[in-house]
């Protein structure tokens, strides 16, 4: 089994600038190739240990930005206007309407990937949705649906 550096986040294997021990045939006909490896030699570790500088220095950067929007969103309630019929919605508030309704009331931008909920949202009044902005920052946001 070679060992190789990764240039690249490979999903299940391993994140840029790790050393991993790979098949032989996964290196060659597929790592290599899409320059998402490169093979682990002598002079290459030191350029593999600063890729791992460069990134522990932007996944620092990327969480305290992560956590200064989770401060600001934590305090929040987010309003959102369905139709409904007595309790329940017409349809329902999925994780694409929660990202939007945050966007238009807060001005922070979310994807709805980003949105994590079990199930959409079927009923009105007061729920709380959970938020993971970063591998480590994880917040729930106060949504309250109304009827319209």
């Amino acid at each position: 089994m070679p060992k190789v550096i990764l240039r690249a986040d490979v999903k299940g294997l391993g994140k840029r600038g790790d050393i991993v021990d790979v098949a032989d045939g996964f290196a060659r006909n597929y790592l290599v190739p899409r320059s998402l490896a490169m093979p682990a030699a002598a002079g290459t570790v030191a350029q593999a240990a600063s890729m791992r500088r460069a990134r522990d220095l932007r996944d620092a950067k990327d969480r305290s930005a992560a956590e200064t929007i989770a401060r600001e969103l934590v305090t929040k309630t987010v309003t959102i206007s369905a139709k409904s019929h007595g309790e329940k919605l017409f349809g329902s508030v999925g994780s694409a309407e929660i990202a939007d309704a945050i966007a238009k009331q807060t001005g922070v931008t979310l994807e709805r990937r980003q949105v994590n909920l079990s199930e959409p949202l079927k009923t009105l009044g007061a729920h709380e949705v959970s938020v993971r902005l970063h591998s480590d920052v994880q917040f729930s946001v106060n949504v309250e649906i109304v009827s319209a």
